[in-house]
């Protein structure tokens, strides 16, 4: 057991500390700047007054991350509560007002008191930067699709019959609008001439969308108001999307180089339905080591997969997920279990059998998700990759 507890509540620019003994007493508290000469300086006091500390603190990222970096280089343990949960302890001590260097106190007393409370434990580098670019890749993704939003929006008022023949989700008509937006310029081109400029940029079915876009022009002969500007809106939005095609592409060979020097890789990698990219979500979001979780009960708890019972009086038997999980994680397992129906026999089998039962296709799925992270625990302890049936062994 610890002699004194630590918390700190993190800021941007600030962290206030409060060091607290076994009887909760303030040995310590103070504000410091988020650099690390003060932050050296602020563990270096702490473990001047005991060796045997216990660090607390309120968030786990991004300002957190110099603080959280230099504790673990010197050895310290660091416990994460997060701040629905001081807030809600907050209100349990004495005093209305809230200040840091009260939070500080409940983070530290917290800490002090509970005995459930997990330790930080920092991912290896490449789960580091794996969680680096799948954040990054996501956020793209995110854009891209407000991207293609828009440009339908804007498209829909100049010109609402090509915009319902384009899957502007595809690279193809994207590269279409960045030449030809409105049905005047589209007939004057004609389905010959597009195709042909559709094919020096390396489009493919140059022919079938040229075609679909010249029966498009056809159907509408009047001129709205704005149109000219609003072209001009559509090539933006329409670049917009294939700068973004571009960087998602770059960072889609950077996962993959990355991911390849994980020791679990090709482990992972052979779960049915885990392609590089979900894969290297999963290292990204559980940070590389199985170990952190102990069996692999905690790890779908973690990913929100084990649900929780919520009993109380007459009411038992009543199952609900949890609160609290990692949404990231959840939806990596979901994704995979979906794609594994079409290639995973045995995953099919398994999803029939949910359906049979009476479980609706989203319960079925997260049935799956579950039974296929159980598994993918039992690879990655033994080493071992997926097979479909247990290796047949010759007779003695």
């Amino acid at each position: 057991m610890p002699e004194i507890w630590a918390g700190v509540d993190i800021g941007k620019t600030h962290h206030h500390a409060v060091v607290i003994d076994a009887e909760g007493k303030r040995l310590l508290s103070r504000r410091v700047q988020n650099d690390e000469t003060e932050l050296l300086a602020l563990i270096g006091d702490v473990l001047e007054i005991s060796r045997d500390a216990l660090w607390a603190v309120d968030l786990n990222h991004g300002g957190a991350a110099l603080l959280i970096g230099l504790l673990v280089s010197h050895g310290q343990p660091v416990a994460y509560l997060t701040g629905l949960a001081i807030h809600r302890a907050s209100a349990t001590y004495r005093g209305e007002g809230k200040t840091d260097a009260k939070d500080a106190f409940v983070i530290a007393d917290q800490a002090r008191v509970r005995h459930d409370l997990g330790l930080l434990r920092p991912g290896d580098e490449i789960a580091v930067d794996l969680r680096t670019l799948t954040t990054r890749r996501l956020d793209l993704i995110f854009d891209r699709t407000r991207q293609i939003n828009r440009l339908r929006a804007q498209l829909l008022e100049i010109f609402p019959a090509l915009e319902r023949s384009l899957e502007l989700t595809n690279h193809g008509p994207v590269m279409l609008l960045t030449g030809f937006q409105t049905p005047a310029a589209i007939r004057r081109a004609g389905a010959s001439r597009i195709e042909t400029w559709l094919r020096n940029r390396k489009v493919r079915g140059a022919a079938t969308l040229a075609k679909s876009a010249v029966e498009a022009a056809r159907a509408q002969h009047t001129v709205l108001p704005g149109e000219e500007l609003a072209a001009a809106m559509v090539v933006r939005l329409a670049k917009g999307v294939m700068a973004l095609d571009e960087e998602i592409a770059e960072l889609d060979t950077l996962i993959e180089a990355k991911f390849r020097e994980h020791p679990h890789a090709e482990v992972i990698r052979s779960l049915p339905g885990m392609g590089t990219k979900l894969a290297a979500e999963f290292i990204a979001a559980t940070g590389g080591d199985m170990d952190a979780f102990g069996s692999s009960d905690r790890l779908a708890g973690f990913a929100g997969l084990a649900p929780r019972p919520r009993d109380s009086g007459r009411v038992s038997g009543n199952m609900r997920r949890p609160r609290r999980y990692h949404r990231g994680l959840l939806r990596t397992m979901y994704l995979s279990a979906m794609v594994s129906l079409r290639c995973c026999p045995a995953s099919k089998a398994y999803y029939d059998r949910k359906r049979s039962e009476g479980k609706g296709h989203k319960q079925a799925l997260l049935a799956l998700a579950r039974r296929r992270l159980n598994v993918l625990w039992a690879m990655i302890r033994d080493g071992e990759c997926f097979h479909s049936s247990p290796p047949v062994t010759g007779a003695a």
